[in-house]
């Protein structure tokens, strides 16, 4: 301010001594110019708290954009690369989903040039798409511009180089960012790509730097959006749904894969078992292959039986005609499984019979492309119940905890099964069937919750992305909205 006032003056000097009209005319742009931003930033700090009064999201949504810009890591556009990193996805498409967000972390952390992903193309499922044909590949690049450099396929220059092959590997599984930064980044000094054969589970949940933690949910909730006739036809979906009344997507992971996978085959036909266990064998990535399906099903690692879905809901109090949207593929079995389920509640659609056959035959023989349709419309859903906790389930059930912590059923299987057994032998009469099942689930409804933390059990703990805690709320302490108990470590219930 002085500097300014001398040189103003000096200025009026050499102009012979004329009065001070040219420094008072700065002085009054000056002063404008100040009220004009203390009026804006109190719009704005009002506008903020009244957005907070009306809808918490709204702030946690601004605040979200300004550590966007202000807090990564690096800026992509200021950082020298260390080289490229390419990744092949495995698995269906909600754990290839978790897997891209894990390696846009990993590539932001040890500064590298990500290759838009590869899609599994040779899983039991078989589906061609291309990561384009499910995500808009352009709003993922152009989203994440900021945060790292994202390229859709490698420079011609590198391709050249490189054409013999270049190295290739899975990285470890649940590691934290000491195993990228000590076992992977001088991997670069020999060669300036690398290619991750296999993503599933690489990154740890816990352990990570918060910023870390972040920009895996800003892929997962903002970068990640589906391609526009994908986005078209589920929103389609939802408003025909939501005409109806208010709706529940069963998440019924009944169909043959999982059956085969996990060998649960508990109210299958003899001939229908033994299909089961041909096909698992037939499939050498799925490891197990003698499985005691009455065991595993008593240990709660089997998917409900439609039979059972439709006991466990009506002992849960769902009324009759709620609308029920069945997120699945082919149910195992086909309508004669879905005898009961339809019994107890005549109001069940599928995709299939809300849409006309051809608005889903460009989807046909798709099945990742089938499954985000599924997707959109659980996450929509006004209740969502998943069947058994494989990956769609958990990612459905993370994106419903951010949006608000829509209601979310979590299903204990390993209780469920108990009581089920108790009750279809007669030792259980319905009404404490009922009241037992409730009971169970009273706080297994999506409430918040601190994620649970099983030191060198990575399998066995909470999955980040069905409980993403550290996008939930802005504060360092998030115990007001989490609770502070199970903060460090859990034992297995």
């Amino acid at each position: 301010m002085e500097i300014r006032s001398e040189s103003v003056g000096l200025r009026s000097e050499k102009l012979g001594g004329s009065s001070p009209v040219i420094p008072r005319k700065r002085l009054q742009v000056w002063f404008i110019r100040v009220c004009s931003s203390i009026l804006v930033w109190t719009c704005l700090v009002q506008l903020v708290a009244v957005g907070e009064l009306w809808h918490p999201r709204f702030i946690t949504n601004l605040t979200t954009r300004f550590s966007q810009i202000a807090g990564p890591l690096h800026v992509a556009g200021n950082y020298t690369s260390n080289g490229f990193l390419k990744v092949s996805c495995n698995g269906g498409l909600n754990q290839m989903r978790s897997a891209i967000c894990d390696m846009v972390a990993v590539a932001r952390l040890l500064n590298l040039t990500l290759v838009v992903p590869e899609l599994d193309k040779t899983s039991f499922w078989a589906d061609p798409s291309d990561f384009e044909d499910i995500f808009d590949v352009r709003h993922f690049i152009d989203s994440l511009r900021d945060e790292v450099r994202i390229v859709r396929r490698l420079p011609k220059r590198i391709s050249k180089k490189y054409r013999h092959g270049v190295l290739e590997m899975p990285p470890v599984s649940w590691s934290n960012e000491n195993y990228y930064l000590q076992q992977i980044l001088p991997l670069f000094n020999k060669s300036k790509v690398l290619h991750f054969n296999r993503t599933d589970a690489r990154l740890a949940n816990n352990m990570i730097p918060l910023e870390l933690q972040k920009l895996r949910c800003r892929v997962n909730f903002q970068a990640l959006k589906f391609t526009p006739q994908i986005e078209s036809l589920g929103h389609k979906l939802v408003h025909i749904l939501h005409q109806r009344g208010p709706f529940m997507a069963l998440h019924l992971r009944y169909e043959m894969d999982m059956l085969a996978f996990s060998g649960c085959t508990h109210g299958c036909k003899q001939e229908e078992a033994e299909e089961l266990k041909r096909l698992r064998y037939a499939y050498p990535w799925w490891r197990e292959k003698e499985i005691n399906s009455v065991e595993r099903r008593s240990q709660g690692l089997c998917p409900l039986t439609p039979e059972e879905a439709a006991l466990v809901l009506q002992a849960l109090g769902i009324d009759k005609e709620t609308q029920i949207y069945v997120a699945a593929g082919e149910i195992y079995g086909s309508e004669r499984r879905l005898a009961a389920l339809r019994a107890a509640f005549p109001r069940i659609v599928r995709k299939e019979t809300l849409l006309d056959p051809l608005e889903l035959q460009q989807f046909q023989n798709h099945s990742s492309q089938m499954a985000a349709l599924d997707f959109m419309v659980s996450v929509a859903s006004n209740t969502f119940v998943p069947t058994y906790d494989g990956n769609m389930a958990k990612v459905v059930e993370g994106h419903r905890r951010y949006l608000g912590f829509k209601k979310t059923i979590l299903l204990d299987r390993r209780k469920l099964v108990e009581l089920l057994n108790l009750h279809q032998n007669g030792t259980l009469p319905w009404n404490e069937f009922t009241v037992a099942v409730r009971e169970a689930h009273e706080k297994r409804m999506g409430q918040p919750i601190r994620r649970r933390v099983i030191p060198d059990k990575p399998k066995e703990e909470d999955y980040f992305y069905s409980n993403p805690q550290e996008c939930l709320c802005e504060a360092n302490n998030c115990d007001d909205l989490l609770g502070r108990g199970n903060s460090n470590s859990s034992s297995v219930p």
